[in-house]
């Protein structure tokens, strides 16, 4: 994690050379921060630039940059520490001294480390790393091999449609998907068929992978095309390629390409004579795969087996022809299963397996110690896997390593795991993007690359959680060379135990070994729950030890932290619990603040405010009640928090005054079970919010006249444009100002709950929600009809109704929207479950059978 090091503190140093920045002596400190700083950035842009098949000297440089810069980090962490908890002027200034002393020995040492840095030589030809690549995509070949496409018929009848379309220019058909997932073996057995092969008068295998040989290629073309091997130059070399290939219908196969400029040198070789001649790829990038699709062939992504395709996928290379033993099947199953669909850790099992007597007890044995036995598997599927890896831009290797610390088949939030790279320093602006907006992308290149996997979408369609692969969970924890881990998985210290992730409970007993207690850690995350019963008492104890934390999140530790958060001056993401209201004035860094508090604590609202008026960075502010932000007007020369995005506001008595401090949300929660708020205020410092993008309002106690027309309609009709999604809960807002909304011309999720009054519902012709894909309409005991047709909604996909008793019907003419591709019911009157039925079968007579419909809860059977 060189880079993250260097981006790191290189933050720190940026925050040193803004001009309102009064921590230390500017006259004393401002050259040498500078000078560092360029220092810094001369290294990152070293190994942003660097681009080498030398991955075994790469990695040695990108340690030493690592461990120099990791000191250096520590350093100016301690003293400017010492300098924020100064309590009096002459420790101040002996902080200052000593911080300048310090920052003076870093700087030496990093223009050392640079000097070092660029006079070292790579080795140009890469011959290990070279060797690596040939060595494993052999390994790929042959590990899934003799043609098995278990699973894959599918694929293979896709693949063939495509071959013998009728179009008749040049296509292109790229396969991509993750690293051992049977891209080869099923372009093999296309390339084998029989059938496909005499559609074509000349055939051509090549294999890439990552360092692009264009003579090698050239040769195992013009082997294949004229049978013969001919030493020539490389333009005679292609000469005879186009010439042996011109007029002719040929079918070639590239294997395994990683780059579109390996696609430009190639791609000149092939004539087109619209002869419906076809070129079959495959490559782990679904940009690459883009790059060279037609538009009338996407990319075809090859997907993980089922379980039952793995089963007969492990017991055809165990077991050939004959079935597996019925004392073996149990196990077997459940070993299979922790191969998670991928054929090439099914085929390695297969392997491990067969050289064992297959007997229930050995089987069992594996079974009781599966870790082990998938440890040794990680082993033999590293070397294909790790080709992804030392592909990867230095910005995303951080990103990717982080991943692997969290548990094995963990649901990973989207926008949790944003936030944590965020604070980790990991996400550079980029177009003058927001940083969240850049940090999506990264998520999208990581999926592009088959090194995550999307696991469930928000109701817009956008990632929500995310899963990874064991195998490339483990090549993470590898590629960190510092796994730790303490009784039975307790803890995985990635990265020389600069991060510390907690993964299971502590047991009273249990000690930290004395390699954790070493002060130079720099994120502690849990991510467990601890009851109180096993919390072991002298657990906040450890963060005396920890004073240069920068992320903290200990939510699920059941204890109060209200002590520990102040000592941590480098904050720049915390998630914990206390019990006291608390200033966090000197966490000047801090960019997520999410605090609870314990249940069962008796706490005075008024008397436990947070203090967050000076915090310049925040961009994520979550403090739930009886906690409360306190009021700006209060705070000494509060700031405006012009970085601030997300904000949960609950039973806050000072909500009008806090938007009017944070001008620049995209995300608001205002959460109230009071009778104290002003609304009409409210709705006037929402209507300044031209930013926001998502807006909750969540009412557990109101009067119901609060939302009439006469307060709503001149202002609905002023709130951001950029709203795209709305959730309201508990606001009785009247349906004729509910179809003021679709005034807001980006609004694409609505989901209501007690959330409208009346018991009509009318929504007139000239009434468009233009880019609604989901309306939630749920617990409206008084609605009894609703007209509308399928032009109010024309781009809908989902609709959910839920505790609707009086509701009449679903209108009828919903079922001719075209995008509509889920109606779900769940708790209403039988009549709108008839016309839900209705409305699905009349679009199978028109042969619509992509509407999905659910219906549950209520008199009927799940439907």
């Amino acid at each position: 994690m060189a880079y993250a090091a260097l981006s790191s503190l290189m933050y720190t140093l940026e925050q040193l050379l803004k001009p309102n920045h009064s921590l230390v002596c500017r006259c004393c400190t401002q050259q040498h921060v500078e000078s560092l700083y360029q220092n810094l950035s001369a290294l990152q842009v070293f190994l942003d630039d660097t681009t080498t098949k030398d991955i075994e000297t790469l990695k040695i440089i990108e340690k030493k940059i690592r461990n120099v810069v990791y000191k250096a980090e520590d350093r100016v962490d301690s003293t400017l520490r010492n300098i924020i908890l100064a309590d009096r002027e002459d420790k101040r200034q002996k902080a200052c001294r000593s911080f300048h002393e310090e920052l003076l020995k870093v700087e030496e040492q990093v223009y050392f480390l640079n000097k070092e840095v660029m006079l070292i030589e790579f080795n140009k030809h890469g011959s290990k790393s070279a060797e690596l690549a040939r060595i494993s995509s052999s390994l790929e070949k042959s590990t899934i091999e003799e043609n098995t496409i278990v699973g894959m018929e599918d694929d293979f009848n896709t693949l063939l449609d495509r071959l013998t379309a009728q179009t008749k220019k040049l296509t292109v058909i790229p396969i991509f998907g993750m690293g051992g997932i049977g891209k080869t073996t099923l372009a093999r057995k296309v390339y084998d068929d029989s059938y496909i092969r005499s559609r074509f008068d000349k055939h051509a295998w090549v294999t890439i992978s990552q360092e692009f040989n264009q003579r090698q290629m050239l040769l195992e073309l013009v082997s294949s095309i004229t049978g013969s091997k001919q030493v020539t130059s490389d333009d005679q070399l292609m000469e005879i390629v186009y010439r042996g290939l011109k007029g002719r219908r040929f079918l070639i196969v590239i294997d395994d390409i990683w780059s579109t400029t390996t696609w430009d040198q190639m791609q000149r070789t092939f004539p087109n004579d619209d002869n419906r001649s076809r070129i079959l790829l495959t490559t782990r990038l679904k940009y690459v795969a883009d790059y060279v699709s037609c538009p009338d062939f996407p990319p075809h992504r090859k997907s993980f087996l089922s379980l039952n395709d793995s089963w007969n996928l492990f017991t055809e290379k165990l077991f050939k022809n004959d079935p597996c033993p019925p004392l073996l099947v149990e196990i077997g199953k459940h070993i299979v299963r922790q191969c998670q669909g991928l054929p090439l850790s099914i085929v390695v099992v297969a392997g491990l397996l067969v050289k064992m007597e297959l007997t229930h007890d050995n089987w069992k044995k594996v079974e009781e110690n599966l870790n082990s036995f998938f440890g040794t598997v990680s082993e033999r599927c590293q070397s294909i896997l790790s080709l992804s890896y030392n592909y990867l831009p230095q910005y995303l290797r951080a990103c990717f390593l982080y991943i692997g610390g969290f548990p094995e088949d963990r649901e990973i939030n989207v926008s949790e795991l944003i936030r944590l790279w965020i604070a980790e320093q990991f996400v550079k602006a980029r177009n003058n993007k927001r940083l969240e907006v850049v940090a999506e992308e990264y998520l999208q290149e990581l999926i592009d690359r088959s090194l995550i996997l999307i696991d469930t979408l928000t109701a817009n369609g956008r990632m929500k959680t995310f899963k990874i692969h064991d195998l490339l969970r483990q090549l993470c924890l590898g590629e960190t060379h510092t796994e730790n881990v303490v009784n039975g998985n307790v803890l995985v210290a990635i990265d020389d135990q600069r991060r510390v992730i907690l993964l299971s409970i502590l047991e009273e007993k249990q000690v930290y070994p004395p390699m954790h207690i070493n002060g130079i850690a720099r994120t502690f995350i849990s991510m467990q729950y601890f009851q109180y019963p096993n919390i072991p008492g002298g657990i906040c104890s450890i963060f005396s030890e920890f004073k240069l934390l920068k992320v903290l999140d200990v939510l699920t530790v059941l204890l109060d932290f209200s002590s520990v958060i102040p000592e941590l001056v480098h904050l720049r993401y915390v998630a914990a619990r206390i019990e006291e209201g608390l200033s966090l004035d000197k966490l000047r860094n801090l960019q997520t603040i999410i605090l609870r508090r314990n249940k069962g604590i008796n706490i005075i609202v008024g008397e436990q405010p947070v203090d967050i008026w000076r915090l310049s960075e925040l961009r994520h502010l979550d403090i739930s009640w009886p906690l409360c932000i306190s009021n700006p007007l209060e705070a000494e020369n509060p700031l405006f928090l012009n970085n601030l995005k997300n904000l949960f506001l609950y039973n806050s008595p000072f909500v009008v005054e806090i938007i009017g401090r944070t001008p620049n949300l995209k995300k608001l929660n205002i959460i109230d079970n009071s009778y104290h708020l002003d609304w009409p205020a409210i709705l006037d410092s929402l209507i300044l919010l031209e930013d926001l993008e998502m807006l909750l309002i969540n009412l557990q106690s109101i009067d119901l006249n609060i939302f009439s027309g006469d307060i709503l309609s001149c202002k609905i009709k002023k709130l951001s444009p950029n709203i795209k999604k709305l959730i309201l809960y508990g606001t009785y807002i009247p349906w004729e100002v509910v179809n003021l909304l679709a005034n807001l011309p980006n609004l694409e999720v609505m989901k209501g709950e007690c959330a409208f009054s009346g018991t009509n519902w009318k929504v007139d012709e000239d009434i468009v929600f233009r880019k609604l894909k989901y309306l939630l309409i749920g617990e409206e005991a008084d609605l009894e009809r609703w007209e509308a047709g399928s032009d109010n909604f024309p781009m809908l996909e989902q609709l959910i109704l839920y505790g609707l008793y009086k509701l009449e019907e679903i209108p009828e003419s919903i079922g001719d929207i075209m995008t509509l591709k889920l109606i779900k019911i769940d708790d209403c009157s039988s009549s709108v479950e008839n016309s839900a039925k209705r409305i699905q079968e009349e679009q199978e007579n028109l042969g619509n059978y992509e509407l999905q419909l659910q219906i549950t809860g209520g008199d009927s059977e799940e439907y």
